[in-house]
């Protein structure tokens, strides 16, 4: 009886110190951890290839894990031969202003009709032209740059083998950085366990 009231006192001792110690504990693991990230890359216009980039490169620079998986269009960011074009067709967000002549004429937002947009042979090269130009007056690094400083920090860039296989692409048309081609079932326990989850 006196050794089940002292076995008793000995986990209620050993209780009260794991409540003191266990939050001091959590608190440095987690101060210690490394924050990850996982994006999902869908687009591959131009314009919407600047959030996965931007967003990856920057995160691996803070010292995050970062990966990217580029899966149906998004692909379209991984191939050696990046040509991503923009197309302001059913795109009521995209202002076009032109991005020469002087500051008044460069202020005006042209409301195009789509039936002009898509009338117009050479409209969408046209408008991937004015956004590029626009790019470069702002100073903004090209897709191209953002991908290989994304490659130099650390970002794993991961192609969806399903699309790779729906599409007919071969993996040589891919840059060389991409070594994994996985399904969603090998990239969503990575999501599960990262810190921030992003779908673009």
């Amino acid at each position: 009886m006196s050794e089940m009231i002292e076995l008793s006192r000995i986990d209620e001792i050993i209780e009260k110190r794991l409540d003191a110690l266990l939050p001091k504990k959590l608190e440095e693991i987690a101060a210690n951890k490394t924050p990850s990230m996982t994006i999902i890359a869908t687009k591959g216009t131009l314009d919407w290839a600047y959030p996965p980039f931007i967003l990856a490169s920057t995160a691996a620079a803070l010292g995050w894990n970062v990966s990217v998986f580029f899966t149906f269009y998004g692909l379209n960011l991984l191939k050696k031969d990046l040509d991503a074009q923009v197309s302001p067709l059913g795109n009521p967000a995209m202002p076009m202003k032109m991005p020469f002549g002087p500051q008044w004429f460069r202020g005006i937002k042209w409301n195009i009709p789509n039936l002009v947009q898509a009338g117009i042979p050479g409209f969408e090269a046209l408008a991937t032209g004015l956004m590029k130009q626009t790019i470069k007056n702002a100073g903004v690094a090209e897709i191209g740059e953002l991908r290989s400083l994304a490659l130099e920090a650390g970002v794993n860039m991961i192609a969806c083998q399903m699309t790779v296989d729906l599409f007919g692409y071969d993996k040589t048309d891919f840059i060389p950085e991409v070594t994994e081609y996985v399904g969603a079932a090998s990239f969503l326990p990575i999501a599960k366990d990262s810190d921030v989850s992003l779908y673009i």
